[in-house]
């Protein structure tokens, strides 16, 4: 039987995080911020179902006694917190689950050092006792979506960045995509964030499948962004795209695109950057009065799910992601 990646919404075994570590990208108080709301979306998400917390050796107890009893602490060695990037992604099929490790370079080699993040989706497959393989593509998790019955959405601007894979062609690629996570149609938007320089575009930030045949894109309202053409784009050619099943997709738009300032920094904190797990979905804001109504938006397409807001959007953008990049799903074995 043919192994494929689940949809996101498909049941789950668990949730996977990393504690924060890395002081480049959280300097003097905002490490502390950062784990803090760390704990606050592992508590969040173990009302759900089951979380896992990765931590440096010598970080391990001190995570423990911040995320409670509530929460798994495992020490790995690892270099950043974005496991959704760095850990395996998993696929299942005739009662079988098998951890994909694919090659990790730190998002274009530019995060040093990268060396434990590029080995911790097979230490993790091991201590957890999952079959797993490597593959020598580099790719990251944040780069792709799929509704678990073939159909992906990725986005062009990364995953044929000439940092990641300069010598495969588009073609190739997704080549690589059907034999491992079981891809029979890539839909490839142009468009990543304009502000998404750290990971060249995921698309994890601008689209995702709700469900099969149901696309959700994030849009831009304000005109003056360079953000509203590039999310117009997308939308416009995700738009009655053909999916693996010979179906036209359906788009749902989350019209509003929030942007905060902090500490003279700007900053993008996109509402689809969320996760979605066992009977809920989570979504990253800052605060913006347009909350209420994108929030229910995104309730309608998972109309079993409790939907709720955490207010750690700010921070993790502050690190160059949001709560799905910092989540990384362990799906039960199907």
């Amino acid at each position: 039987m043919t192994l494929r990646m689940p949809g996101e919404f498909a049941p789950h075994e668990r949730t996977v995080m990393c504690w924060p570590t890395r002081e480049e990208i959280y300097p003097g108080a905002l490490l502390d911020e950062a784990r803090a709301a760390h704990a606050e979306l592992a508590l969040a998400i173990a009302r759900y179902e089951p979380v896992t917390m990765i931590a440096c050796p010598d970080q391990a107890d001190a995570a423990a006694r911040r995320c409670g009893d509530e929460i798994e602490v495992v020490p790995l060695p690892i270099d950043d917190s974005w496991f959704r990037d760095s850990g395996p992604i998993y696929v299942t099929g005739g009662g079988k689950r098998v951890a994909i490790d694919f090659a990790f370079n730190a998002w274009g080699e530019k995060f040093e050092p990268w060396t434990h993040d590029a080995a911790v989706a097979r230490a993790w497959a091991e201590h957890a006792g999952h079959t797993y393989h490597s593959v020598p593509l580099v790719f990251e998790g944040g780069s792709i979506s799929t509704d678990g019955e073939g159909s992906f959405v990725t986005t062009t601007q990364c995953l044929m960045h000439p940092n990641r894979n300069p010598s495969l062609t588009q073609r190739e690629i997704e080549a690589t995509l059907a034999q491992e996570l079981g891809a029979e149609a890539v839909l490839w938007l142009p468009y990543g964030l304009a502000l998404d320089d750290d990971t060249d575009g995921h698309v994890d930030n601008v689209a995702c499948f709700a469900a099969p045949g149901v696309v959700v894109v994030q849009g831009c309202h304000d005109v003056t962004e360079d953000d509203h053409v590039r999310m117009d784009v997308n939308r416009r050619i995700a738009d009655g795209w053909v999916d693996a099943s010979g179906r036209p997709v359906e788009v749902v738009e989350v019209p509003v695109l929030p942007f905060a300032e902090r500490d003279g920094q700007r900053l993008v904190v996109p509402y689809l950057n969320y996760y979605v797990g066992n009977g809920f979905v989570v979504v990253p804001v800052c605060g913006h009065e347009a909350d209420a109504d994108m929030l229910a938006i995104i309730a309608d397409q998972y109309p079993d799910r409790e939907t709720f807001g955490l207010p750690v959007g700010e921070i993790l953008a502050i690190g160059g992601g949001g709560i799905h990049c910092v989540t990384q799903q362990v799906p039960a074995v199907a």
